[in-house]
């Protein structure tokens, strides 16, 4: 049955836009969220009209199945990927949304008898119990890494063949055989894929399903969780670096102005509020100082701590040039300050280190 071009250009536009938005980093953006709403809308179209076009029947053979039809096998599981990259305020309604897909995707698949043995054995797995699936024992972290490293020997194994195929272009347009390879490499790798995501999915749940049924008792929480800090509504703990305004104004001139009796502790004058807050606005941060250089000097000498007076020492005194008596006098010091000088040599009353 030849499926309408609505439905083939719009499950390759959904593909591609799926892809891009992969690729993307702006994932907290507005305009992110938009296209993702835009992109899950477009594969729930193709839901849509398969159910419309009813391609896929429980009771029919793979070999039924139109060749251009195959990769339709695909939009379920498209669309779970999609929604389980998607983080709303509602994660747990997302996940399980997402799980639904995933379920639905390897019910088809079962259905046309496209799981091998080990992904049917996974697949009844899950739904005798969904709630705990898991790829390997939670448990026991040995067991679970030897699970991860053979999953990812064979998701390599799964990823080459696929791109072994696709770049077989001129093949893939002569040989109808070689398509419906492609298409079946494709699912095999989704579904390779769809279980882990399935695993991880359910510890998810598993986690946000016992914070909402069970959350965390404050009396059994250490003293520094930062959870307790509700607990006492007059906790003077703040996220604030500076202090409030009510811690400021108890210390300084705005101190506690009545005692419990009533009585005034200091002088004040009645104040509004907004002249307080005012005052404070352009108040420095530091400590300012409460006089001059000069007036810590005259406070200095007030107290006795600087003494005046004395002999002005390396002061010289000026001499009158027209005083020729007050002239020979300081010529005849300068005369007797030389011989005396020439008599004694610089040293010589030294005695201590000669030998």
């Amino acid at each position: 049955m030849e499926q309408p071009q609505s439905l083939r250009s719009l499950f390759t536009a959904a593909k591609a836009e799926k892809t891009s938005l992969e690729s993307r980093s702006d994932s907290n953006s507005d305009s992110y969220r938009k296209d993702v709403n835009a992109t899950i809308a477009k594969f729930e179209e193709c839901q849509r009209l398969l159910g419309q076009l009813s391609l896929f029947s429980s009771n029919e053979p793979l070999e039924d199945i139109a060749t251009g039809d195959i990769q339709y096998l695909t939009v379920d599981y498209l669309l779970a990927d999609i929604l389980q990259r998607t983080y709303t305020s509602d994660r747990e309604s997302t996940i399980r949304r997402a799980l639904e897909q995933y379920e639905k995707y390897l019910s088809r698949l079962d259905d046309y008898g496209l799981l091998n043995d080990n992904d049917k054995k996974l697949y009844e797995r899950y739904t005798s119990n969904p709630s705990s699936f898991s790829l390997a024992p939670t448990n026991d972290a040995a067991t679970r890494r030897e699970v991860k490293l053979s999953r990812f020997r064979e998701e390599k194994e799964l990823k080459q063949r696929l791109e072994y195929l696709s770049n077989n272009e001129s093949r893939l347009q002569s040989d109808d055989e070689d398509v419906r390879k492609l298409y079946l490499a494709e699912i095999n790798l989704y579904t390779h894929q769809a279980f882990q995501s399935m695993d991880l999915l359910s510890q998810e749940l598993s986690m946000l399903s016992a914070i909402r049924n069970n959350p965390p008792n404050p009396a059994q929480l250490p003293q520094d969780d930062p959870r307790r800090r509700n607990e006492n509504a007059q906790s003077d703990y703040s996220e604030r670096l500076d202090p409030p305004l009510s811690q400021l104004l108890r210390g300084g001139k705005f101190g506690p102005l009545l005692n419990k009796e009533g009585k005034p502790l200091q002088p004040f004058t009645l104040l509004d509020r907004r002249t307080q807050l005012q005052q404070g606005v352009f108040r420095s941060g530091h400590n300012l100082p409460t006089m001059t250089i000069d007036e810590y000097l005259e406070e200095e000498k007030r107290r006795g701590g600087i003494i005046e007076g004395g002999e002005k020492s390396g002061m010289k005194e000026e001499i009158d040039e027209d005083d020729m008596d007050k002239a020979d006098e300081e010529t005849m010091k300068a005369r007797a300050w030389d011989e005396f000088k020439e008599a004694n040599p610089r040293g010589s009353g030294n005695t201590l280190n000669r030998g």
